[in-house]
């Protein structure tokens, strides 16, 4: 049995989407599966729309995913090399043996020229193609004599390699996630193979790299369903064994039809790329999940249900548990519609699995936290309070931001709910209370249910404003806990500075 080997083929034409990473994923979650190679190409042939760093980004993103190739640009392996650009002799190999056979020719029509046909079409209330009928009154090898031809690559005029499309002949193509379906040639162009400058296009270099690089399956996105019959035909033409096809489902917006896209991104605040990413032309940054604080299992993790459910229809798996239970044919046909609020569920989940002297590493490594003045004992005492209810790492921060800092101003709705003269005699009091006893949590409830019993009032009324005091607003976890963590010295401050500043 053939040795099952995929690879991951983007365009370092930009940051590398939501979609790609899903590819990517599925791409090395099958091979694994299946004990086989995954390997990552470049194609690089656009270099219109080249964009400088477009690659460094992709690696970069694919390591941080822990999406790893066994073959790479930067890796190696036997197959090299893996970027396009750099394969341009092996593409003149098999542009010589294709041009022998009756699938391909040269085409000399200049933009000009085919501008005016186009432009006669449309007169006509028609769309332009260059296919099997129009390109009989075309300038190309099929209509000029080789005296002609010869004279026009003597003079070095410029030309395209064109896939010469058969007539009116029904191709059966098969999917493995979408089935069989069947496509007349009469309704598919005569694609361009290699461009005037040399370079092929990406369904020439596609094909030859899937072929060289011994491909058995080719997952990608279902905008190149089009193209399907086309490579087909191709493999055909060369004499080769076709790789197996799988063409994945559009990730989709969160409300309404269509595509997810950077706009929807931007619209919904979340991100739709892996990594930040600086345009080089404008300086704009896109937001990327791991700049955001998402974990890159818990960002995996949610990808991977985009399009595809492993059995009894778990939803927390590891990078091993997802590899172990993939199956390609499991993957489903409907486009799968993203959800910001899902995406932070997994964060969430999986940072409730995190050990506090992990998230202690990640708390650290945040920049712009005031940490400083906060040994690691009591960072971790704050982590335990606030884990539970955190989505991000930095939420512990920002959610516990009274461990912090003492309360610069109050909650105007709180202040009106928990405070009163009243209230502000009996902080006063307990304040005095503190002084004396011994900061452990039990001790701290013990004696606030024991202030409040011989005051004559409810619990409530004391704790309420000493939280208010505390914190600056009535959130939290609870106030015997905050008690101890900021300490007998801080917390008697803070509730004096209330009882002074709060009106």
């Amino acid at each position: 049995m053939k040795k099952v080997r995929v690879r991951f083929a983007p365009s370092p034409t930009g940051p590398l989407h939501l979609g790609g990473v899903r590819t990517a994923l599925y791409d090395y979650l099958f091979a694994k599966n299946q004990g086989g190679d995954f390997v990552l190409r470049i194609e690089d042939t656009d270099t219109a729309r080249y964009v400088e760093g477009a690659e460094e980004y992709i690696m970069e993103a694919l390591q941080w995913c822990g999406i790893i190739p066994d073959e790479s640009p930067q890796q190696g392996g036997k197959f090299a090399p893996y970027r396009q650009s750099e394969r341009r002799d092996i593409y003149d190999k098999h542009l010589v043996e294709i041009l022998k056979t009756d699938y391909a020719y040269l085409a000399f029509d200049t933009p000009e020229e085919l501008d005016e046909v186009r432009k006669e079409f449309e007169q006509n209330g028609d769309v332009f193609a260059y296919n099997y009928i129009t390109r009989n009154r075309l300038k190309n090898s099929l209509t000029l004599s080789k005296e002609e031809v010869q004279e026009l690559l003597d003079e070095k005029v410029p030309y395209v390699v064109r896939f010469k499309m058969p007539v009116d002949r029904i191709l059966n193509l098969e999917d493995i996630i979408r089935g069989k379906t069947s496509v007349n040639t009469d309704t598919l162009d005569d694609k361009v193979l290699v461009k005037n400058d040399g370079m092929p296009t990406y369904h020439f270099a596609n094909v030859v790299d899937d072929h060289e690089m011994e491909i058995s399956h080719v997952i990608r996105g279902e905008e190149w369903l089009p193209s399907l019959g086309l490579h087909y035909l191709l493999y055909e033409a060369m004499g080769w064994e076709k790789p197996q096809f799988a063409h994945l489902s559009l990730i989709l917006k969160p409300e309404g039809k269509g595509k997810l896209s950077k706009r929807d991104g931007d619209k919904f605040g979340f991100p739709v790329f892996p990594l930040n990413f600086t345009d080089a032309e404008t300086g704009n940054i896109s937001k990327g999940y791991r700049e955001e604080g998402y974990l890159p299992e818990a960002f995996i993790n949610m990808v991977a249900l985009l399009g595809w459910s492993p059995a009894n229809d778990r939803e927390i798996l590891t990078l091993e548990e997802m590899t172990q239970e993939f199956d390609l044919y499991k993957v489903h046909k409907a486009g799968a519609r993203f959800s910001k609020e899902k995406a932070e569920w997994f964060n969430q989940e999986y940072l409730k699995l995190k050990s506090k002297e992990e998230i202690l590493v990640l708390l650290k490594n945040i920049d712009g936290l005031e940490l400083t003045n906060f040994s690691d004992d009591k960072l971790l005492q704050i982590i335990t309070l606030m884990q539970e209810r955190a989505t991000f790492v930095k939420d512990i921060y920002n959610d516990g931001i009274f461990f912090f800092q003492a309360p610069k101003e109050y909650e105007e709705k709180a202040v009106k709910k928990a405070w009163s003269p009243e209230a502000s005699v009996l902080m006063n009091d307990f304040s005095k209370n503190l002084e004396t006893l011994n900061f452990e949590p039990e001790i701290l409830k013990q004696a606030i249910h024991d202030f409040a019993e011989s005051n004559g009032v409810g619990m409530g009324k004391v704790m309420m404003p000493l939280r208010l005091a505390l914190v600056g607003e009535l959130k939290g976890p609870d106030v015997p806990d905050i008690l101890q963590i900021l300490g007998k010295e801080e917390s008697v401050l803070r509730i004096k500075n209330a009882v002074n500043n709060i009106q």
